[in-house]
């Protein structure tokens, strides 16, 4: 690995050039920036997935859609569809993309929408008859034409943004000095028993400004395996071997967390927001037990019979879920636009 690193360094260089030219012509105004009298909520990383992004996402919309009109805007990414795609009775994961396919079939009360161009998107969903009282952009950090009200940025525990490096050698793809624009960062992935010794070491690292605030969290896994027909405890596989299917950027965590439960599979691991091919759909179709991530169940669930999805969620620790919780909802009622 190192000696790969080696060989990429030189094409990181020039990647993290023209990254941080980018974002001095944003910050001196050569490139226009666009913001907005709707409160707009923007997370995202510097790094490539793997940061926890939907499940953050999903709580944001969980603490906020009680008491407000909440849209989502994603980019779609691997859609086939083209421009602002508003979410509708009929839509999938063709026209949305797995992510915001996700939101909409959970969510119904929120409005989903894909947008490449994010000023452009906003610009429709706050045209649209009924316009939203928030906007949560999903995965929107490094684009920077938004001026997002309330920047979060995640950052996953096993790779810290501080210890990476730009693309291709790394995971970057964008310049650590942006984390300054954040107002929250997440340390996401944590194990539940990080202690107060190591939390302080990993804040001491990422050094944040005055008026930032840093939350750690962990992956909180359902008990429970959902398909369309049934839910079934999780347990109930115990013993019987089935096959897991993952097309995420980092499945370690899941499979660590079903070997913990003392589960017997096999593993199947595809790139991040796969396509599935007829090939491969095949081959999937004969097996008889296959348990998949939420996101991957978007792709799979219309094409293969006798598969489960195990859901998760982000479990603040600390004590600290109420304090992100106010924090966030001042600045959506308007004390700190």
């Amino acid at each position: 690995m190192q000696k790969l690193r080696k060989i990429l360094w030189p094409f990181s260089l020039l990647y993290g050039g023209v990254v941080k030219i980018r974002n001095i012509f944003f910050d001196r105004g050569i490139f226009r920036s666009f913001s907005f009298d709707t409160p707009i909520i923007c997370v995202g990383n510097l790094s490539v997935g793997g940061t926890g992004k939907t499940p953050m996402v999903e709580y944001l919309l969980r603490l906020l859609q009680p008491g407000y009109k909440v849209a989502t805007l994603s980019r779609g990414y691997k859609r086939k569809s083209k421009g602002f795609v508003l979410a509708g009775p009929e839509s999938g994961v063709e026209s949305l993309g797995d992510e915001p396919c996700q939101y909409h079939a959970k969510f119904p009360g929120v409005t989903v929408a894909v947008d490449a161009d994010r000023v452009h998107g906003i610009h429709n969903l706050l045209q649209a008859e009924v316009a939203p009282d928030v906007i949560i952009l999903d995965d929107a950090f490094q684009h920077r034409k938004v001026q997002a009200g309330l920047n979060i940025v995640l950052t996953a525990y096993d790779k810290l943004y501080v210890h990476d490096m730009f693309l291709p050698a790394g995971d970057l793809r964008d310049d650590t000095l942006q984390a300054r624009r954040a107002h929250i960062i997440i340390v996401t992935k944590c194990p539940e028993d990080l202690g107060e010794e190591e939390k302080e070491q990993i804040v001491r690292s990422l050094a944040p400004g005055g008026e930032q605030r840093i939350f750690f969290t962990a992956i909180a896994y359902g008990n429970s395996m959902n398909s369309r027909e049934e839910t079934l405890p999780l347990n109930s596989w115990k013993g019987a071997h089935f096959t897991l299917v993952t097309g995420i950027a980092n499945p370690a965590p899941l499979v660590e967390f079903l070997r913990t439960k003392g589960m017997d599979f096999e593993h199947l691991n595809f790139p991040d927001h796969h396509n599935f091919s007829e090939d491969e759909l095949y081959k999937l179709r004969q097996k008889s037990r296959i348990l998949t991530t939420e996101k991957d169940f978007m792709r799979l669930q219309d094409k293969v019979d006798h598969i489960f999805f195990l859901g998760i969620r982000t479990a603040f620790l600390f004590g600290d879920g109420e304090k992100f919780n106010a924090v966030v909802s001042a600045y959506v009622s308007g004390g700190d636009k």
